[in-house]
C-alpha cells in the first residue's frame, strides 16, 4: 500500500535553511590570573562568585527552558524539521495507546483507559477523522490498520441518529480527503454510502437540512431544542464535502442540494452580511437576533471563501457574500482592547454589544489571510491584478486576530488557552481579558494553529512557527499523560488559569477526535519545509480534511445569482 503523497508535496513556497539546532547558553573560562594580594584574592573571590551565581542562573534557564512552555526562544535558529518529529511522535505515541486500549471506539477515556461508542455500533469518529493525519505524516503501518478496520468493521447502515453536520465534516470529509490521498476506492466506497444515508436530513419544506437524521431509515428530525431550528453554521457547513462529492462520483444531486442552502439563506438578506445563529427549517428564515463567530456561527463564514477557493476562484456569488460579510464584521464586532489594543470579535444579541470571544473564533485569522491571497504567498498575491487595499486590510485583520488568539495563550498560567474569554474596554482596569470560572477549560481545539499555520506559510514570518512551537510545549507539559505502562495519551484540561494543590493540570476524562484530525496535523504542517497540502491547490474543511481545488463544468457550476 502506498500514498499519493506527490499531490500533496508540490514545491516549496518558504523554506527555513537552519545552519544548526538552538545554541544552549555556555561560559567560556578565560585565561587564568595568578593574584598577587589580598586586594587582588578578594576581587578573585568576588568574581568566582559572580561566575558561579551566573552559571547556576545559566543552569536554572535551560532546566526552565526544559520543562516551562512559557520560555523566550532566544536563538534565531531552531531545527523545525526536529520540531515536526516531535509532533508526530506525539502523534503515534497517542495513537498507540487508543489503539491499545479503545481501538475502533468513537470517543477514548485517557484517564480510564477505555474507549466506548455513541451508539449501537461505531461509526468510526476517531479513526476515520484523523486517517489522513497520519497519511499526511507518513505513518503506513498505522494506515493500514486503520484501513483494516474499516473495510472490515465499519459499517453506516444501522438504526441510530446522527448529527447532520458533524458527521459531514468528520466522517465524510474524512473519508473523502482519504481517498484523495491514497487513490484506495474503499474510502470512496464508504463515502458514498454514508452520503446516501444522510441525504434524509435534506428533505425538508425549506431545504435547510434538519439537524440529525436517522441512518438506516435516512429520515431527518428537527432539533429538540431551540423551537426545532438548525444552527445556521451547521446549515451551511457542509458544502465543500457534498460539491467534492458531486465532483468525484457524477451525482449532481449532491451539487444542488448544498447549493439550495446558501441560496435559501441569502434570500433573507442578512443586514451587513451578518447571519443569526439559528434558521428554520419549514420556512428557511433566520430566528432570533443572536449573532457571533463562535459556536453555531462560526463556520457560514468559513464556508462563503472556501466555497469560492474550492472552484478556483468562479463562484463570484460567495465572495461577495463573504467580502459583504467581512465588511460587516468589521464595523459591528470588531473591537480593541485595553491597554494594549488586541483586536477581537464581540457579540450582539439584540443589536447589543457584548465583548465575550470564544476559542472557536480564532479560526477567522487563517481563513481571512487565505481568502486575502487566494493561497499564494503573501509577496505573489499582491502582484497580482486582483490585489487591493481591502485584500491588505483583510490579511492586516487576519494578522492581528491571530496575535490575539496567541494572547489568548500567553496570557493564561498554563499557556493555554480557555474555551472563552470576555475583553476589557474599562482604561480603570489594566488587563487585556478575563477568564469566568466556566470557561477555563481547554479542549485541545485547534482554531488558533490553525490561522498560525496559515500565516506561516503565506508570509514564511519565523514568528508564526515560534507561536505554535510553544502552544505544543504547553500541551506537551500540561494534557500529557503517561501511565505505570508507559502508554502516552493526551487530555483535555479543566482550568487553565492554575493546578491543583500538588502542583498537577486539572484534566478531563476525554481525548476529542480534533486533536488528531486538527491540532497536531496543523502542529505538523507549521514545521514542514516541503509545502505538503499546497495552500494554491487545496482547501481544508473546517475539520482540517483537505480536499484539492476543482474545475466547474457544464453540469457542477453556480446555478443561482444574487437578486
Amino acid at each position: 500500500m502506498s500514498f499519493n503523497f506527490e499531490k500533496v508535496t508540490l514545491g516549496n513556497t518558504f523554506k527555513d535553511k537552519p545552519t544548526s539546532k538552538s545554541l544552549p547558553l555556555f561560559y567560556k573560562n578565560k585565561a587564568p590570573f595568578t593574584p598577587s594580594n589580598n586586594k587582588q584574592k578578594r576581587k578573585v573571590m568576588l568574581l568566582k562568585g559572580f561566575i558561579f551565581s551566573v552559571a547556576l542562573y545559566i543552569l536554572y534557564f535551560l532546566v526552565s527552558r526544559e520543562f516551562s512552555p512559557k520560555f523566550q526562544i532566544l536563538s534565531n535558529e531552531i531545527d523545525w524539521k526536529a520540531a515536526q518529529q516531535e509532533v508526530r511522535k506525539a502523534t503515534l505515541d497517542s495513537w498507540h495507546t487508543y489503539e491499545k486500549y479503545g481501538w475502533g471506539t468513537d470517543v477514548y477515556h485517557p484517564l480510564s483507559e477505555r474507549g466506548e461508542n455513541m451508539g449501537p455500533k461505531p461509526l468510526g469518529w476517531m479513526i476515520v477523522d484523523s486517517i489522513d493525519t497520519l497519511m499526511i505524516m507518513g505513518c503506513q503501518e498505522e494506515v493500514e490498520r486503520a484501513q483494516k478496520w474499516i473495510k472490515n468493521d465499519l459499517n453506516y447502515k444501522f438504526d441510530y441518529y446522527v448529527n447532520n453536520f458533524e458527521t459531514t465534516i468528520r466522517m465524510l470529509g474524512g473519508l473523502l480527503s482519504a481517498f484523495h490521498l491514497s487513490g484506495e476506492d474503499l474510502y470512496l466506497d464508504k463515502a458514498v454510502g454514508l452520503a446516501n444515508s444522510l441525504h434524509g436530513a435534506y428533505d425538508t419544506p425549506s431545504g435547510i437540512p434538519y439537524s440529525s437524521v436517522n441512518l438506516k431509515t435516512g429520515v431527518g428530525i428537527k432539533n429538540h431544542v431551540d423551537n426545532g431550528a438548525s444552527s445556521t453554521a451547521e446549515a451551511a457547513t457542509v458544502q465543500l464535502e457534498l460539491r467534492y462529492l458531486a465532483k468525484l462520483t457524477g451525482e449532481v444531486d449532491w451539487w444542488k442540494i448544498s447549493e439550495k442552502v446558501m441560496k435559501v439563506l441569502e434570500s433573507n438578506k442578512p443586514k451587513d452580511g451578518l447571519v443569526p445563529i439559528y434558521v428554520s427549517t419549514d420556512t428557511g428564515k433566520f430566528q432570533g437576533s443572536l449573532i457571533r463567530l463562535g459556536s453555531r456561527g462560526d463556520s457560514y463564514y468559513e464556508y462563503l471563501v472556501k466555497q469560492y477557493l474550492q472552484t478556483k476562484e468562479k463562484e463570484t456569488v460567495y465572495y461577495d457574500m463573504y467580502r459583504e460579510a467581512i465588511d460587516g464584521i468589521r464595523s459591528k464586532l470588531l473591537r480593541k482592547s485595553y491597554p494594549n489594543g488586541l483586536w477581537f470579535i464581540g457579540e450582539l444579541d439584540r443589536g447589543v454589544f457584548s465583548s465575550k470571544m470564544d476559542h472557536l473564533v480564532c479560526f477567522l485569522g487563517g481563513t481571512l489571510a487565505v481568502g486575502a491571497t487566494n493561497g499564494l504567498p503573501l509577496s505573489k498575491a499582491k502582484e497580482k491584478e486582483w490585489w487591493n487595499k481591502k485584500r491588505e486590510e483583510d490579511f492586516e485583520f487576519g494578522e492581528e486576530l491571530t496575535k490575539t488568539c496567541y494572547m489568548m495563550y500567553k496570557e493564561t498560567e498554563l499557556g493555554l488557552s480557555p474555551e472563552i474569554v470576555v475583553f476589557n474596554e474599562d482604561e480603570s482596569i489594566e488587563r487585556d481579558f478575563t477568564i469566568k470560572k466556566a470557561d477555563t477549560h481547554n479542549l485541545m481545539r485547534p482554531e488558533t494553529v490553525e490561522s498560525i499555520f496559515y500565516l506561516y506559510r503565506l508570509t514564511g514570518d519565523l514568528k508564526y512557527r515560534k507561536w505554535g512551537y510553544e502552544i505544543f510545549q504547553s500541551f506537551m507539559k500540561y494534557a500529557k499523560i503517561v501511565n505505570k505502562n508507559g502508554d502516552i495519551s493526551f487530555a483535555s484540561l479543566q482550568d487553565v488559569t492554575s493546578l491543583d494543590n500538588e502542583g498537577s493540570p486539572k484534566l478531563r476524562d476525554n481525548t476529542e477526535s480534533f486533536w488528531f484530525a486538527e491540532t497536531l496535523k496543523y502542529l505538523y504542517l507549521l514545521f514542514d519545509d516541503t509545502n505538503k497540502v499546497p495552500l494554491d491547490q487545496y482547501v481544508f474543511n473546517t475539520e482540517a480534511h483537505p480536499f484539492p481545488k476543482f474545475d466547474l463544468n457544464e453540469h457542477l457550476k453556480t446555478g443561482w445569482k444574487r437578486s
